[in-house]
């Protein structure tokens, strides 16, 4: 399968604003109520646009995939345990696969496109969170690599903080 990657525009917030409508739809008939009409809204996503943070994976001239890269987080975050604090880390967060296009390992070639692109750029090690009741995600990241080094509470429930430390560098 060909993904074709590159940064967001605000052209693409309304396809983007219904990929993630169809996900939590997906992911409320899956049981795994991570997101809802408050997060991620409108307002985070062209935020995200806005500061270069988002990007897109399309096939097929459709978005099959967006996901954030920053080194922004919450104070949450400090509940880590990260094993890598003095690197050069980047954080992935909201990475969501249309609905149509799951079960095609786009995940997979997602996650690894970005760390090879963040390892060619002198990135260490990447830090993410996954919704504890999200196996789909937690297997994802496990068959990577990441490990699990704390939790966050937020307000639809525990997320694990997560950490890899990209080789090569």
């Amino acid at each position: 399968m060909k993904i074709q990657y590159r940064k967001a525009t605000l052209e693409n917030l309304y396809e983007i604003m219904e990929l993630i409508k169809s996900a939590i739809i997906n992911m409320n008939q899956a049981k795994i109520y991570q997101w809802d009409e408050i997060y991620p809204d409108e307002a985070t996503i062209k935020y995200d646009i806005e500061n270069n943070d988002l990007f897109i994976g399309i096939v097929d001239g459709k978005i099959a995939v967006i996901y954030v890269i920053n080194n922004s987080c919450d104070k949450e975050y400090n509940n880590g345990d990260w094993q890598y604090p003095d690197t050069e880390y980047r954080i992935i967060h909201r990475l969501c696969v249309h609905p149509d296009f799951q079960n095609n390992g786009i995940g997979k070639i997602t996650m690894e496109y970005i760390e090879s692109k963040l390892s060619e750029a002198g990135i260490e090690s990447i830090r993410l969170d996954a919704f504890n009741k999200n196996s789909y995600a937690l297997k994802l990241y496990k068959n990577l690599g990441y490990k699990i080094v704390g939790y966050a509470d937020w307000r639809m429930g525990r997320f694990y903080l997560m950490e890899k430390f990209l080789a090569g560098n």
